[in-house]
């Protein structure tokens, strides 16, 4: 199928897409990398009378570090953080991520915001923003303001975005130099949403855990944080009861569909093990 009909916009400022979006209002969507609205617009599923196009933003494109911050433009790509030195330095599971996204074709015009921002379960960003405990600059026709990434998602597709608003930034504060990560998807095949995926973020002492953090994809219709599965590790070596109590306190929160990925106990079951393979690979890379 082809798309209905649309007037089409490229404004160059911020300032002129959020105008463009309050005059329209619902007959409006934003157009970032395109990947997940244009697909739902040749299904006819988004019936958009005006699609206003982000990329003459030339505002919404940067990374930049802000003393102990990272701060990246929503029209940012995923090849464009997977280019980044910062990235590589301060925020390496960043890029493991980003390589876990889709294929290059898409990564190339595939952008952070866009991923974070339209509240599709199976993106693989908003989970690792909840583990990074980043933040969301919103703004629209009432101005800009800041929600945690946290705070964000409410449901499949739903959002804390108001009427009129993008989000034009994510901050995310830089971790310890000696932290461990890593992000772990099970996926069927190359391109494909997450069956389960698991990030983790951690910091040792002593050879034990002491601060950690663990977010889920696609186990649940918003991204997960599994703030008793990160407690249930901490102070402990990262032994097999530890792990263990990891993954069902994870298991607990989970409820994803039964799709063509498999039947929610099975999904919950791999989304156990993401958690712990994650668990003991970020440990294996903490100094």
């Amino acid at each position: 199928m082809i798309p209905g009909p649309f007037d089409y916009h490229r404004p160059d400022s911020v300032a002129d897409a959020v105008k463009l979006l309050a005059a329209f209002g619902e007959d409006a969507r934003p157009l970032a990398g395109g990947h997940s609205l244009l697909p739902m617009m040749k299904l006819r599923l988004a019936t958009p009378s005006h699609l206003i196009d982000l990329h003459g933003v030339s505002e919404l494109k940067f990374i930049r570090r802000d003393g102990a911050r990272i701060l990246i433009g929503a029209m940012t790509t995923q090849h464009e953080l997977l280019a980044s030195a910062d990235i590589k330095k301060s925020l390496p599971i960043l890029q493991e991520t980003a390589l876990l996204i889709a294929d290059p074709q898409v990564r190339y015009c595939g952008t952070l915001g866009g991923n974070v921002a339209n509240g599709d379960p199976g993106n693989d960003m908003p989970a690792l923003m909840l583990t990074l405990g980043a933040r969301y600059s919103l703004e629209g026709p009432n101005g800009i303001r800041e929600i945690a990434a946290s705070d964000f998602y409410q449901g499949a597709y739903f959002t804390a975005l108001e009427p009129g608003e993008i989000l034009t930034r994510i901050t995310i504060p830089i971790p310890p130099a000696a932290h461990g990560y890593a992000y772990e998807k099970l996926k069927r095949k190359v391109g494909d949403y997450a069956t389960a995926a698991a990030a983790v973020v951690l910091t040792m002492a002593g050879g034990k855990v002491a601060t950690c953090a663990i977010g889920l994809t696609n186990l649940h219709e918003t991204p997960l944080l599994a703030t008793a599965a990160a407690k249930a590790v901490i102070g402990t070596t990262l032994d097999a009861a530890a792990l263990k109590a990891a993954s069902i306190a994870a298991q607990a929160i989970m409820a994803p569909a039964a799709d063509a990925r498999g039947p929610v106990e099975y999904r919950k079951h791999v989304g156990g093990i993401m958690v712990a393979r994650a668990l003991q690979r970020a440990a294996s890379r903490a100094k």
